[in-house]
């Protein structure tokens, strides 16, 4: 039976209200074991997981599938254009809450990532497949079997009639699968008392996704914070590059006024801006310590890390960048 624009377009919008209903599902958990006083960092776990496994690799699948084609349309571009960006949006608000550190905002923030995927799927169905539908040049149904292939998980050793070796696709389930493995392997490395270790290990994994795979990159973020949050068997040291310590900060960045997703990103930027020898006076609301493992994995020997303040609730951090 030969499947029909038509067809491919309403097997979309099935698909998407399939993600939705799971999203709010996962969201309708976080409310209930946050309002009812039980431990959520499952729940935000589980949540986080689910986008970086099934939402954001469809949203790419979309990208080099049905956009491509819709881009083409000049009344679509546009709107091609707003759906892209609501992609990255997306993932920073994944990103922002694998590293929530509390129990209200961990609620908060998965309101605002279901709403903003309700309003993007809702556009999708309601203005970019009809559209597609319509349009006798665009191949709706053959666009829908490349989006399934781009997404379908590679099968055991030998399936390589399912899909082409050396493809883009075979080539990103790869990626998912190592790095799986390595923060497997990490978890284990904490689980045995090298909590040090375990995390700048996570941090690298996050420094090699960060700029091709970002939905790798939110699951990373997603363990660092919890393997830096339960460091509880190992003190860990984070050492200065001698002689900024005693240094000035030149900036303060109060970063609390922020939402979680674009905290550490901007914290970047300000680095990126220092002069040698200047540094940074970060305010945050929780102790920073995922964002040390990843500036040690981005700019190793090259900063100083020093507290000032360490909580309870206010945590100072000057980081400095080193003399030329």
């Amino acid at each position: 039976m030969v499947m029909t624009a038509t067809d491919a377009c309403q097997a979309m919008i099935a698909h998407h209200a399939q993600l939705r209903a799971e999203v709010e599902a996962r969201v309708g958990a976080l409310r209930r074991v946050v309002d009812g006083g039980f431990a959520w960092e499952p729940a935000v776990a589980e949540l986080v997981a689910y986008f970086a496994d099934e939402v954001i690799p469809h949203a790419l699948a979309e990208e080099t599938t049905i956009y491509a084609a819709a881009a083409l349309c000049p009344e679509l571009a546009g709107t091609v254009s707003e759906m892209i960006a609501e992609h990255r949006s997306l993932v920073g608000e994944v990103e922002g809450l694998a590293s929530t550190e509390s129990r209200r905002s961990a609620a908060d923030d998965a309101a605002v990532l279901a709403e903003l995927f309700a309003r993007h799927v809702g556009k999708e169905n309601d203005i970019l497949l009809p559209a597609l539908s319509r349009a006798s040049e665009v191949d709706l149904s053959g666009l829908l079997g490349e989006m399934q292939r781009l997404t379908t998980p590679l099968g055991p050793p030998g399936r390589s009639d399912e899909v082409e070796e050396g493809s883009d696709s075979e080539s990103a389930d790869l990626d998912a699968a190592l790095l799986t493995l390595l923060l497997r392997s990490a978890r284990g490395l904490a689980g045995a008392g090298q909590t040090d270790q375990a995390c700048r290990l996570a941090a690298e994994a996050w420094r090699t996704v960060r700029a091709g795979r970002p939905d790798l990159a939110a699951r990373v973020t997603a363990v660092l914070h919890g393997l830096a949050r339960d460091a509880t068997t190992e003190r860990v040291v984070f050492r200065s590059v001698p002689g900024a310590a005693s240094r000035t900060a030149d900036h303060e960045l109060d970063v609390r006024p922020l939402a979680p997703a674009g905290r550490h990103e901007a914290i970047f930027a300000a680095y990126g801006e220092l002069e040698p020898g200047t540094g940074l006076l970060v305010v945050n609301d929780h102790d920073p310590k995922p964002l040390f493992y990843q500036f040690e994995a981005e700019h190793t020997g090259e900063f100083s890390w020093d507290y000032v303040e360490m909580g309870p609730h206010v945590w100072r951090v000057r980081i400095g960048r080193a003399p030329a």
